[in-house]
């Protein structure tokens, strides 16, 4: 009855400190519930004094990291006050995964931009940039620098001096063992050979093995033994040559049973049973090998030789049978001689091809991209072995001669083309991935891959991707009609509603900006002296308060430029990094003075490359692309000046046109049949 008296005690008590009621008046009892107290943080929750340190767990006006604290922010805030905090948090970011893919040109295409390209490049200085010819060098650069060479010609790359020197560690590991004979000394041999004297007495006398412990024992006693002759022939070393020359160490290289030992199988044969000499050869084979006790390739000469050899007639078995209901398209096989056309053999040279040494080496970029391309459309390398069907293998073959051959194992089309001049090798026109050609899979697939905060995503998202690029092929920015043959004009047609200001493409930062267009700007500066005329910077001399709010009205795209202007830039900008900035983890990798190596997370804090939000666009006043047709060189009209007749016109025997329609062209026909 005590025992259940207790249980139920200490059951109520709990009871009692979870649903606490706070207008209980009850007399506090020291030896059966402890004191009623409030938070004193003020939440409003009462509780026993024994579970404080529970309710802080809980606690909502107790101060604690933010959620993000692992990926760089050092907020520390109310518990309540965290799930709002993550929509300032400048942890809580998001890296854009916007994709698209651009193909390489298609020179068979008969419509293709290769003239409008190839005259794009040699005006791009003049006329400035294009927004689809900047992103499109971009794009082909960084498929360059990922393009390695080693994949597509391995004939043509370098072994690594890696590889290298891991094939001379292994020869030196084969050939070492041999190698180390010369450098045993004479005391290891003597150990060598009384470990195997035991051993060979174990052979001997299976019945007579010693136990363990007198095993180890003698072993003992051996090195104790060795360690005094030791000491005794340096003691006998430092009385002179003389005496050593008197008395020279026993010659025991031809009497020992060690593997190292000359002549040790003809003395091993001659003392011991065949059984055990067959045991002997098969626990030391290796070592044996290795000291040329035996050769490890049995000489021609020596070969077994069989003393009479008859002929065996050879059986050709044909398991494979071409089934009766084949319909495949019979193919003209080289084999085939009865259908192939007829053929001489005649000595040829590269003279009769009129080749000169210009043609003959190819070039690296279109070769690499159009392997990569044929990998990916096809499935499968240029010039790979194919089975067409039961019957027949396609073998094929595939040379390249270039002239920055051979490659290194690293290198990558971006290392070769580095001193060539700058051509585009990719089409203008991006597309959007599918199910088949996405990141994972297509080399020709380019990821946005820019950092943003949470609240500025979606209006990266809506701006730059949405409205700009998406729309770049005759919407956003419209070509001639007659871009095909090669004419290079082409007209921005929005621009934003709530900013003077023009869209452009920033190629170190791979991102769209824009960027404020004020009348006579350039000129006011050279007459004030500013930056244009080589003066000082009048900005700089504001009062830093003054700096400071002036930067508070800039996007983030904005200040990470301002920033890199100067030391007082980057302390204005510095001061609305809390705010306005974002943290994200770097990855670096720290080596170490043993060879180990270790990736550490570092906290970095930047500003975005956002700029304003455009909640609208309007259309440019400019002139219509009609206009351009007027002047366009390329546009060239054809005067047709001999009358055509019309398929709906028939001419009658008084001269008068008649209009028949196709009902009655059809029935007059129907009636004639």
């Amino acid at each position: 009855g005590l025992v259940v008296a207790n249980k139920n005690h200490t059951i109520l008590q709990i009871l009692r400190c979870l649903y606490l009621n706070r207008r209980c008046r009850a007399r506090v009892e020291v030896s059966v519930c402890c004191a009623v107290i409030p938070c004193r943080l003020l939440c409003g929750a009462v509780f026993h004094l024994c579970k404080e340190e529970d309710h802080l767990l809980l606690c909502p006006n107790v101060r604690v990291p933010c959620l993000n604290a692992e990926f760089g922010c050092t907020v520390q805030l109310p518990r309540s006050s965290r799930a709002a905090h993550l929509q300032v948090c400048p942890a809580s970011v998001v890296s854009c995964s916007m994709e698209w893919l651009r193909w390489l040109n298609d020179d068979t295409n008969p419509h293709n931009f290769r003239a409008l390209q190839d005259n794009v490049m040699e005006e791009r200085e003049a006329q400035g940039e294009p927004l689809d010819l900047a992103m499109a060098l971009v794009d082909q650069s960084e498929l360059y620098s990922r393009l390695k060479m080693k994949p597509l010609y391995p004939e043509l790359t370098e072994a690594e001096e890696e590889e290298v020197k891991d094939e001379q560690k292994e020869e030196v590991a084969v050939g070492g063992v041999v190698n180390c004979v010369k450098e045993i000394s004479e005391e290891n041999i003597k150990s060598f050979t009384d470990i195997y004297a035991i051993t060979l007495d174990n052979l001997n006398n299976p019945k007579q093995n010693t136990k363990p412990g007198e095993k180890a024992k003698t072993a003992g006693d051996r090195k104790e033994a060795q360690k005094q002759d030791k000491a005794c022939a340096e003691n006998k070393a430092t009385e002179g040559d003389a005496a050593t020359q008197n008395f020279p160490p026993p010659d025991t290289s031809k009497t020992g049973h060690a593997p190292w030992q000359e002549g040790v199988l003809e003395r091993l044969r001659d003392e011991l049973t065949p059984h055990e000499y067959n045991m002997y050869v098969v626990h030391h084979g290796r070592m044996l090998v290795a000291f040329g006790q035996v050769e490890a390739c049995t000489p021609r000469e020596k070969d077994f030789v069989y003393g009479s050899l008859e002929p065996i007639p050879v059986q050709t078995l044909r398991s494979f049978k071409v089934p009766v209901s084949y319909h495949y398209r019979r193919r003209v096989h080289l084999y085939d001689t009865a259908s192939r056309a007829q053929s001489e053999t005649r000595s040829v040279d590269t003279s009769d091809l009129e080749a000169n040494e210009e043609n003959v080496f190819a070039d690296e970029a279109a070769a690499t991209l159009l392997g990569y391309a044929e990998q990916e459309v096809m499935g499968h390398k240029i010039s790979e072995s194919k089975a067409a069907d039961g019957l027949y293998v396609d073998i094929g073959t595939q040379t390249h001669s270039f002239r920055s051959a051979p490659f290194k194992a690293k290198t990558t089309l971006s290392d070769v083309m580095v001193d060539r001049p700058l051509e585009l090798n990719l089409q203008l026109q991006a597309e959007s991935v599918n199910s088949r050609h996405n990141r994972a899979s297509s080399v020709f697939t380019f990821i946005c891959g820019h950092t943003f905060h949470r609240r500025e995503f979606a209006t990266h998202f809506r701006n730059v991707h949405s409205d700009i690029q998406t729309c770049l092929s005759g919407w956003f920015e419209q070509r001639c009609p007659l871009a095909y043959l090669g004419c290079t004009y082409s007209q921005r047609r929005f621009h934003p509603s709530t900013h003077k200001a023009t869209v452009t493409y920033n190629k170190q930062l791979r991102s769209f900006n824009l960027r404020p267009t004020l009348p006579g700007s350039s000129k006011a500066q050279r007459e004030t002296g500013g930056p244009a005329g080589g003066g000082e910077d009048s900005l700089s001399s504001l009062p830093y308060e003054v700096l400071c709010h002036m930067a508070s009205f800039l996007d983030s795209l904005s200040l990470s430029q301002l920033a890199l202007v100067s030391q007082l830039m980057r302390q204005v900008c510095w001061s609305l990094l809390q705010d306005r900035g974002m943290v994200t983890l770097c990855w670096e990798k720290k080596t170490y003075s043993h060879g180990g190596a270790k990736w550490r997370a570092k906290p970095v804090w930047e500003f975005s490359h956002l700029f304003s939000s455009v909640d609208s666009w309007y259309m440019a006043d400019i002139p219509p692309i009609s206009a351009h047709l007027k002047v366009c060189p390329y546009y060239e009209t054809s005067v047709q000046n001999e009358r055509v007749p019309l398929p709906s016109m028939t001419e009658n025997q008084g001269g008068s046109q008649e209009r028949s329609s196709l009902v009655q062209h059809f029935m007059e026909n129907r009636f004639k049949q």
